[in-house]
């Protein structure tokens, strides 16, 4: 274009100015024509038709105007013209806009008639038609071409002003290139009415700017239709352009009118003229954008009201899927109008299954006997008909794949003006409510059946003890008492297995770790399950492990004794339970076997839950509570482990193992101390001919702990005890090869002295007891049932190596004897038995220390136990000279 300019405008011969620009009008036809073309390929539908039909038209506006230029007659591309226009009209009117509303409409064909009207005024009336300048035979191009021009200078100003935002660049350069062709045309058809066209001239530049803009429109990338983001506001089109282009054409128009009538008119009169009319078109311009701005702050306004509605649905949409309740509507018919997510998944069915289905027919289940519940006494109906709110009523569901639902249901009517035009139900799933209840009556039918009963048989007992009735009866009286004892032993089970669990579930008993020997644990358990093994005809053989595990052992204690107790109670008579310990990487698999009954395969987990077992009927005639595998697993789980239940069906037995975390195997004879160091531990050595007497004795020292070196001679007993330096021997005096004195000799040269221990409980049965169950072990007792008499007991002057210690005492407590002593010099250091009726926590135990402290519960540990603690602190060198580790190896935990 620019090239052209400078070649029209420079000092150029004519002939040369048009061969310039007929060659820059073919190269502008053929780039247009062809790049129209190559768009119409890469579109679709009507876009594709519509480039297609600008190609086409260029290629025959270009071959009229070559023909019209190489026969130097203008007037004989007439045809071609016309042509071209048409399909150019027919592109044009191809192009999709955005459909106007309806006075848009109006004011589009009003526009049209001014852009019309004004151009064939301009090309035609003024000009073409004006006196003097027609040709004696008018030409077609007088009135057919500007007619042509104007229908089109229409539609492409109609195209740029109502394209969409996202089309904007490419329609308007479209529109804008047929303006330019149709004011060419104009000009040509002026010129050739009076005779004065030359190629050459300023209108060729017209035809070249139109062309470019075309092929400029066909290039960018809106061309095919394709998405570009608008910006915010953009809509379909703007009136105000379209106003613009319109009010100038008719100004034009009209200074041409005043333009033809200037000799007529004065100049003040023509300039008022032009004056109104330009105020005229200004203020309809000024009218118009006032209007757009007044339109779009509208248009703002209502989206951003829209946008605020659908962000409150939105939210309350987010609102309704968030409740864990289900809740759904209905309108006046019953029907569901929605539902949420929660509901929908109780009811295990999508929105869509159930959204205008009828509720009360779809699901909600029928009546007991399966017939139908009748829906004019459905809390539906009431909350429609009645206008009546429903609060938590309970109801049974039915999901679409058949299975029942209780629900506890809230019925509301929905209200509008003050009439009923729907409902809103709101319900909840109380599957699990309903089975905690079912547990918690089958608990308390338990719970008052296994209270009552042993509470019976102890009243039945005792009150026949009391009458007299069994005095000349001695072996009757032994039995009430036996059953007594019993009774009340199973009594108190019950009531520590229910704390226990209690305690496991909520969280608050707290482990006490250390690390232990694993035969020591289970020699224990096997101990305290040896009475019932007796009297049940059932042999407990446990297997020797060296294993050491880090664990709270009164708790493992615990879990053996619970797993021991099923395996005897099980078992028939003279049968075998074996236990054994077997490392498997860095666990240790400790297993219960049983030669009873087995337990059936789909009983294997069950067995595990509350109050559960294999048969209903072993409750009432083997007795337990049904807790004790509960909470067995619930220790082993605590500790990281796991627990369950192996059988290879009835009448096989069964095996109960579980896990604990193995400590690595430190030097033989040693423990660890408090600063990490080892110290040795005692070693016996056991003397005996007989071979199956040390078996016997290494068995049951191993179970307490002690490392045991068995000999069957002298010599090597010798040898044996100078190169162990053992801490006790257990010499058969009777030996082949040596006297005992000979023996004897050569032993040890220290004497253990005889311990004392002072007992301080105020129950005096359990004291007595306690004190008769150290007595028979060698110790000397001192007795006091209150803080005053375990004072008056050490300030006489006889001392204790040990005390065994309630915390509930008549007139004070444990915690004042323990500071007493934690003040005196010789004796803050002394070993403590803490023998509590409750757990005590750990901040407790920590003012409770002394020196070597264990604490006991009354409820786990029976009085006889006690001696094997007492025995342990005792004789542990930690007792005195403070060497051993604070754990000490003793079978249960302890701080």
């Amino acid at each position: 274009m620019v090239l052209l300019v400078l070649a029209l405008v420079g000092p150029f011969a004519q002939a040369t100015r048009e061969l310039i620009s007929i060659s820059a009008i073919a190269a502008a036809g053929l780039v247009t024509a062809v790049t129209c073309g190559w768009r119409a390929t890469r579109s679709k539908g009507r876009r594709r038709r519509a480039w297609g039909a600008l190609s086409l038209g260029g290629v025959v506006g270009l071959a009229g105007n070559v023909y019209a230029g190489l026969v130097r007659d203008p007037e004989a591309g007439d045809v071609a013209y016309i042509a071209a226009l048409l399909l150019g009209v027919v592109g044009l009117s191809l192009f999709p806009a955005v459909r106007p509303r309806g006075h848009e409409t109006v004011r589009m064909l009003l526009d049209s008639v001014v852009v019309g009207g004004s151009v064939l005024y301009i090309a035609v009336f003024a000009v073409a038609l004006q006196p003097g300048a027609v040709p004696a035979q008018p030409a077609l191009t007088a009135y057919a071409l500007p007619v042509v021009d104007a229908l089109l200078a229409t539609l492409a100003v109609l195209v740029m002003t109502r394209s969409s935002a996202a089309e904007r660049v490419p329609l308007v350069l479209v529109g804008g290139g047929f303006v330019l062709y149709a004011v060419a045309d104009v000009a040509f058809a002026l010129l050739s009415a009076t005779g004065d066209f030359a190629f050459g001239s300023p209108v060729d530049l017209g035809w070249v700017g139109g062309y470019v803009a075309i092929a400029l429109a066909a290039r960018h990338p809106a061309a095919s239709g394709s998405a570009v983001a608008a910006r915010p506001g953009d809509g379909d089109g703007t009136p105000l352009l379209g106003t613009v282009v319109t009010f100038c054409l008719f100004l034009g128009a009209a200074l041409v009118r005043v333009s033809q009538t200037s000799e007529a008119l004065p100049g003040v009169a023509n300039a008022l003229w032009v004056a109104v009319l330009v105020a005229v078109v200004v203020r309809q311009i000024l009218v118009v954008a006032d209007n757009q701005s007044l339109r779009r702050g509208l248009e703002q306004r209502v989206q951003e009201r829209t946008t605020q509605l659908r962000s409150l649905a939105s939210e309350r949409a987010r609102t309704l899927e968030s409740v864990a309740d289900g809740i759904y509507g209905v309108d006046f018919e019953g029907r569901v109008t929605f539902i949420n997510a929660a509901a929908a998944y109780t009811l295990g069915a999508s929105a869509a299954d159930l959204v205008g289905h009828e509720a009360h027919a779809t699901f909600h289940a029928p009546a007991e006997d399966g017939t139908p519940y009748p829906s004019e006494h459905c809390y539906i109906t009431e909350a429609l008909r009645d206008g009546t709110t429903v609060t938590a009523k309970q109801d049974v569901y039915r999901r679409l794949d058949g299975k029942d639902v209780p629900v506890e249901v809230t019925a509301s009517p929905l209200r509008d003006d003050g009439g009923i035009r729907g409902a809103v139900v709101a319900f909840r799933d109380i599957t699990e409510r309903r089975e905690m209840e079912r547990i918690k009556d089958e608990f308390v039918s338990v719970v008052s059946h296994e209270l009552r009963t042993p509470l019976t048989a102890i009243r039945g007992a005792l009150g026949l003890l009391d009458s007299g009735a069994l005095d000349g009866s001695p072996e009757q009286a032994a039995r009430m008492a036996r059953i007594a004892l019993t009774s009340s032993e199973r009594l108190s089970r019950l009531v520590d297995d229910i704390l226990d669990m209690e305690r496991l579930d909520a969280g608050t008993t707290r482990l006490e770790l250390a690390e232990h020997r694993v035969n020591r644990l289970v020699a224990v358990a096997v101990d305290q399950v040896s009475v019932l093994a007796e009297e049940a005809g059932v042999v407990v053989i446990p297997t020797g492990s060296q294993e050491v595990v880090r664990a709270d052992g009164e708790r493992i204690v615990q879990t053996l004794t619970n797993l021991l107790g099923n395996a005897v109670k099980y078992s028939p008579r003279g049968s075998v339970v074996r236990v054994t310990a077997v490392p498997v990487g860095d666990l240790v698999e400790l297993r219960v076997d049983d030669e009873g009954r087995g337990i059936p395969p789909d009983k294997l987990e069950a067995v595990f839950g509350r109050f559960e077992q294999v048969d209903a009927s072993d409750t009432r005639e083997r007795g337990g509570s049904g807790l004790g595998l509960a909470i067995a697993r619930s220790i082993v789980e605590r500790h990281g482990g796991r627990l369950w239940a192996v059988s290879e069906g009835e009448g096989r037995g069964s095996s109960f193992r579980f896990t604990l975390r193995r400590v690595a195997p430190r030097a033989r004879g040693s423990v660890r101390r408090p600063d990490g160091t080892f110290a040795t531990t005692r070693v016996v050595v056991v003397v005996d001919d007989d071979s199956k007497v040390v078996d016997v004795l290494r068995t049951v020292l191993e179970g307490r702990g002690y490392d045991v070196v068995a000999v069957t001679d002298v010599q090597t007993a010798l040898a044996a005890i100078t190169s162990e330096h053992p801490s006790a021997i257990v010499l058969d005096l009777a030996i082949p090869g040596a006297s005992g004195a000979e023996t004897l000799t050569r032993l040890i040269q220290r004497m253990p002295q005889q311990n004392r221990v002072l007992v301080v409980e105020d129950d005096g049965d359990l004291r007595r007891v306690v004190a008769t169950v150290l007595e028979n072990g060698g110790l000397t007792v001192t007795q006091a049932s209150s803080v005053a008499e375990a004072r008056d007991a050490i300030a006489g002057g006889d001392e204790p190596d040990l005390v065994v210690l309630d915390l509930v005492l008549p007139g004070g407590s444990g915690h004042e004897l323990v500071a007493d002593l934690r003040r005196d010099g010789q004796l803050r250091r002394i070993p403590l038995v803490v023998y509590s009726a409750t757990e005590v926590g750990a901040a407790e135990r920590e003012e409770l220390r002394l020196g070597e402290t264990v604490f006991l519960t009354k409820g786990h540990t029976a009085p006889d136990t006690v001696l094997w603690f007492v025995l342990d602190l005792l004789d542990a060198p930690a007792g005195r000279t403070d060497n051993v580790d604070e754990n000490g190896d003793l079978p249960t935990s302890r701080t």
